[in-house]
């Protein structure tokens, strides 16, 4: 049974992790993060992911329709029980979804390490330089949804812990293994030893979308919106492009990996749903 723990000063230290959540989200949490929302919390408490729930800080008006969420936890959870406007002073902004978590990492194991634990049968994303939370949110959302097996983030990819891409992606990002390339870590060389096809998607690809089939083992590599693929990357994979209306060439990120993912898994039922 969840300990319930009444904050009545902003101040308390007992709170300090959840202060100006904005700010801190900014400069990073030293191997923790913040999680916000019922849906969201629900799949960083049961949806088998390997991040762990620290505590967690709830409006007092929230209390008997989280119930079911709370309870179950453990006496070492500490649940902190704010008023309204008290939460608001702690985190910096109104929380009206009234329910915040601190959460810890599952530790790193690192591109390589990813990459030697898939299966016979594996399809994941590689992604570069996807700077924007929505967008990465989206991304991690598309990947539970269609079962992808884990995503790989180059070193210049922003965080998926980040609270606006764990809230995008309703908890996707809590569920879904990632890992990061070191810096100057060659991606397509580590995926090539591995039995790992590189599918590229770009405008320029060489072959339509439409049709192909998904190799037994695979990873689909997407860029940002703008630069798209770095250009040795494109003369390395197997490039494909999603037809479009004449004068139109590209799509939102997220979007265009919802449509690639869609053609790639619709032969096979999700392995992993959310």
């Amino acid at each position: 049974m969840a300990r319930l723990i009444p904050i009545e000063d902003p101040d308390d230290p007992r709170v300090i992790v959840y202060r100006q959540v904005r700010e801190r989200d900014l400069v990073g949490r030293q191997g923790g993060f913040i999680a916000e929302g019922e849906v969201v919390l629900r799949v960083l408490l049961t949806g088998g992911g390997s991040h762990r729930a620290v505590s967690l800080l709830v409006d007092g008006k929230r209390l008997e329709k989280l119930a079911s969420l709370i309870d179950p936890l453990p006496d070492e959870t500490p649940v902190y029980v704010a008023g309204q406007a008290v939460l608001d002073q702690i985190a910096g902004f109104h929380i009206h979804r009234g329910i915040l978590a601190y959460g810890l990492r599952a530790p790193e194991r690192g591109a390589a390490g990813l990459i030697a634990g898939l299966g016979e049968r594996a399809l994941v994303l590689v992604l570069h330089g996807i700077a924007n939370h929505d967008n990465m949110g989206g991304l991690f959302r598309n990947a539970a949804a269609f079962g992808v097996h884990g995503v790989l983030l180059d070193a210049t990819c922003c965080d998926p812990l980040y609270r606006k891409a764990i809230r995008v992606s309703v908890g996707a990002t809590l569920k879904v293994p990632f890992a990061r390339f070191a810096t100057g870590e060659d991606a397509l060389a580590l995926l090539e030893t591995a039995g790992v096809e590189a599918l590229a998607l770009s405008p320029s690809g060489a072959e339509p979308l439409a049709g192909m089939v998904c190799p037994a083992r695979a990873a689909l590599l997407l860029g940002a919106e703008g630069p798209g693929l770095p250009a040795e990357v494109l003369a390395r994979a197997r490039t494909f492009r999603i037809p479009m209306s004449a004068g139109w060439d590209s799509l939102n990120v997220a979007s265009a990996a919802a449509i690639a993912l869609h053609e790639l898994t619709r032969h096979d039922a999700p392995a992993n749903p959310l």
